[in-house]
C-alpha cells in the first residue's frame, strides 16, 4: 500500500511539474480583458498567410457590438428585421448556436450617419456570469451567461424620463467590483450588478441631437494615487468617484458636433485622447489634498475619429481620421512617423512589440511596434463583410464580426 501511495505522490509531482491544464484565455469586455487593447497568452505567429486558418463561421444580421469571448462560448449580437435585437451565446470550439435571446429594439440614426447602419453598436461585457448587453434604445440587460435566462433590466429611457439617443447607446458598459457603468440617459449612471439597482447618476447633458448620448466607453484607472471612473463624454473628460458619483475634476475637449469617441487612455497620471476634426491632447491629473487640478500636457495636430490607440513603451499607436497610422511620444506628443492611407476603421490588439490590426474591408495586418519607422510584417484577408466590430483575441483564437455574421480564426 505504501508502494502505490509514493507511486501516486510521484504521479502527481510528475502532472505538476509538467504544469496542469490552464483555463483558456477570454476576451470579456470592450477592448479585451484589461480594457485596454492588450492581451498576454503564446507568442504571436510571424506570418499570417499560413498561420492564420479558417474554424467555423455563423451568417448574423447586422452588428458593431464586438465578440465577447468565454473560456467555452462566444457572444454576439444582432439587428434582425430593423426592429429586433438578439444576442446568441455560440460553442468557441464549433460555432454552434447554444441560446438565444431578443427584444423589440432599433433606432433610426439620423441621416447623415445612415451609412453606417442603424443596427446595434456596444459591445457587451461578461462578468461573474453575467452578460451585460445594451440595446439601442437606451436598455441594459443583464443576461445569465450559460442560459440566456433574463436576470434583470433597466429601461433609461421609461425610468429617468429621458430622451432616446440620437444615435442609440453606443457607449460600452463597463463592470467593476459589483458596479456596472454605462454613459445613458444622457448622464454616466452607476447600477448594482446583482440587482440593477441605479446606485448613482452624475454628468447630466443635454437632449439635442450634438448632447444626447455617448459614444466613449469609460475605464477604471488609478490617477493622482486615487482609483476613479475615467469618462469621456460629448464635451469633457472627467474623474468620478466610483462610490458616490461625485466629479473629481473635469476638462473640457474640443470637439466637432460633439463627437468625442475614443475611448479615454491613461498613462501614470495622465490621460491621452483625440477628437475629430481636432486634435491630440495628454492632460495631466494631480491633487493637492482635496483639490484636483488639470494641465494640459501638450497638444498636436493627429485628428483620431474612432479608433482607440494601444500603447506600448510610452507610444501610442493611433489610427487618424486620414486612414493613417501614426506613432506619438506620449510624453513629449512628438509625431514620429505616420503611414500612407490604409482602411477607414482599425481595431487594434497589442502583444509585446507586435499590433494586430483589423480594418473595415477585412484586412488584417501584422505589425512591429517600434517609434523607428513603420514596418508591416505581414497581412491577410478574413472576414465577408465590412469590419465595423472590433477584432477579439484570446489565445491563438481570433474572432471576427463583420457585416456578414461571425468567423472563428487560430494560429496554426
Amino acid at each position: 500500500m505504501a508502494g502505490v501511495c509514493g507511486w501516486l505522490a510521484g504521479l502527481m509531482i510528475s502532472v505538476t511539474l509538467l504544469g496542469a491544464p490552464t483555463e483558456r484565455a477570454t476576451w470579456p469586455q470592450w477592448r479585451g480583458p484589461a480594457r485596454d487593447g492588450t492581451v498576454t497568452g503564446p507568442a504571436w505567429p510571424a506570418i499570417l498567410k499560413t498561420a492564420v486558418t479558417a474554424q467555423w463561421s455563423l451568417g448574423l444580421g447586422p452588428s458593431y457590438s464586438g465578440p465577447i469571448v468565454s473560456a467555452d462560448l462566444v457572444y454576439v449580437t444582432e439587428t434582425k428585421n430593423k426592429s429586433t435585437e438578439v444576442v446568441r451565446a455560440l460553442d468557441r470550439s464549433t460555432g454552434a448556436v447554444r441560446w438565444t435571446v431578443e427584444w423589440p429594439g432599433a433606432v433610426s440614426v439620423p441621416f447623415y450617419a445612415k451609412s453606417r447602419g442603424d443596427w446595434i453598436r456596444a459591445t457587451p461585457a461578461l462578468d461573474n456570469g453575467t452578460l451585460y448587453v445594451a440595446g439601442m434604445r437606451d436598455v441594459l440587460v443583464a443576461l445569465d451567461a450559460a442560459t440566456g435566462a433574463e436576470r434583470w433590466r433597466v429601461d433609461f429611457v421609461e425610468k429617468f424620463k429621458a430622451t432616446v439617443p440620437e444615435f442609440g447607446f453606443i457607449s460600452s458598459p463597463l463592470v467593476d467590483r459589483g458596479g456596472v457603468y454605462v454613459q445613458a440617459a444622457n448622464s454616466v449612471v452607476k447600477l448594482d450588478a446583482r440587482t440593477g439597482a441605479v446606485v448613482w447618476r452624475t454628468l447630466e447633458g443635454g437632449a439635442t441631437v450634438f448632447e444626447s448620448g455617448a459614444f466613449s466607453s469609460p475605464v477604471v484607472a488609478t490617477l493622482a494615487g486615487v482609483r476613479q471612473l475615467v469618462v469621456q463624454t460629448r464635451e469633457t473628460l472627467n474623474g468620478v468617484d466610483l462610490s458616490t458619483g461625485r466629479v473629481l475634476w473635469s476638462q473640457p475637449v474640443p470637439s466637432f458636433r460633439g463627437m468625442n469617441i475614443l475611448t479615454p487612455v491613461v498613462v501614470d497620471d495622465a490621460v491621452f485622447t483625440s477628437s475629430y476634426q481636432n486634435g491630440s491632447w495628454l492632460y495631466r491629473v494631480s491633487r493637492q489634498g482635496a483639490t484636483w487640478s488639470v494641465t494640459e500636457g501638450w497638444a498636436m495636430n493627429a485628428q483620431g475619429y474612432m479608433s482607440t490607440p494601444v500603447v506600448i513603451d510610452g507610444y501610442a499607436y493611433l489610427h487618424l481620421a486620414n486612414q493613417r497610422l501614426a506613432c506619438i511620444d506620449l510624453r513629449t506628443g512628438q509625431r514620429m512617423w505616420t503611414t500612407t492611407p490604409f482602411g477607414k476603421y482599425w481595431s487594434l490588439v497589442a502583444q509585446r512589440d507586435r499590433l494586430l490590426a483589423l480594418d473595415e474591408t477585412g484586412h488584417l495586418r501584422l505589425i512591429r511596434a517600434t517609434p523607428k519607422a513603420f514596418e508591416l510584417i505581414d497581412e491577410t484577408v478574413v472576414g465577408e463583410g465590412e469590419a465595423w466590430a472590433h477584432l477579439a483575441v484570446a489565445d491563438g483564437d481570433l474572432f471576427v464580426r463583420d457585416g456578414a455574421g461571425i468567423s472563428a480564426y487560430r494560429w496554426r
